[in-house]
């Protein structure tokens, strides 16, 4: 069984102050994928870098205090892919490849545009210049799961106000329709959406720090595991964890009825 988290953890070293590294190992997960470090390198204890056995991998942001990725690996991949060899995305630490035999996983930060015009442009710019990587992982023949902040919720069902956010940015008509595509074109799949095509309130992974949200539930379903049909399909069971908080996302975890390739064989000189 291949069990694989991600989360917004809003801060390395304030989800590690938060208990985030006492909680991840108990979890039995062979990969874990966290997006929005905001931190750099020379930041990271020991602990932060190789938690109980697994290896940290991560691409930060050039910008102390802003973005980054990273994957942690119970099994060593064959292959790290930092970044997308695009300048200015790859400088905000936005794109993080783990790769195994046949199969690759990914920790991937969307830009939010919730401050401002600027960065919804940004967002835009980003979505545009990514959908032709997605194709192409779609296309490898590689399997393939992308996880992590997405920063946009698909459907109405996938957040509490529907109706008052249609103009804001993470709900976007042109948003929702490049997610559509991502799906409908590159036919990759939403893993929990397969397995709940109903879950509502279970279902939402971040609320905003104003107005209550957290203790009314007024979410958004904006984080995701989505990955290519065939392994989508052996997807067996999803959940939000919710018992503890280490951000104001949370975890969400996907079982899958699969396991790592195996790392191959040195060959005999």
């Amino acid at each position: 069984m291949l069990r694989i988290i991600t989360l917004n953890l809003n801060g390395i070293r304030s989800a590690a102050a938060k208990g985030f590294f006492e909680w991840m190992p108990r979890q039995r997960a062979q990969v874990v994928c966290v997006q929005e470090l905001k931190a750099l390198a020379a930041d990271l204890t020991a602990e932060m870098m190789r938690p109980d056995r697994m290896q940290g991998y991560f691409h930060f942001s050039q910008r102390r205090g802003y973005s980054g990725v990273g994957i942690y690996c119970k099994q060593a991949p064959e292959r790290i892919v930092e970044g997308l060899g695009i300048a200015d995305i790859d400088a905000e630490g936005r794109y993080l490849e783990a790769r195994y035999d046949g199969l690759s996983i990914v920790s991937l930060y969307v830009p939010s545009g919730s401050a401002g015009p600027e960065r919804q442009a940004v967002k835009f710019s980003f979505m545009e210049r990514f959908f032709p990587v997605l194709k192409k992982l779609a296309g490898s023949g590689r399997e393939c799961i992308v996880c992590g902040d997405i920063n946009i919720a698909h459907k109405e069902i996938d957040l509490k106000n529907w109706r008052s956010n249609q103009k804001n940015s993470g709900f976007l008509p042109e948003e929702r329709a490049w997610l559509t595509r991502v799906f409908d074109e590159l036919g990759f799949v939403d893993v929990y959406r397969r397995l709940y095509p109903d879950a509502t309130g279970e279902a939402y992974t971040w609320w905003s720090n104003r107005g209550r949200a957290w203790e009314k539930n007024v979410g958004w379903r904006i984080d995701y595991q989505i990955a290519t049909p065939k392994l989508a399909q052996l997807a067996r069971r999803a959940f939000v964890y919710k018992e503890r908080r280490f951000s104001d996302h949370a975890p969400l975890i996907v079982d899958y009825d699969v396991d790592l390739p195996a790392a191959p064989k040195s060959r005999a000189p």
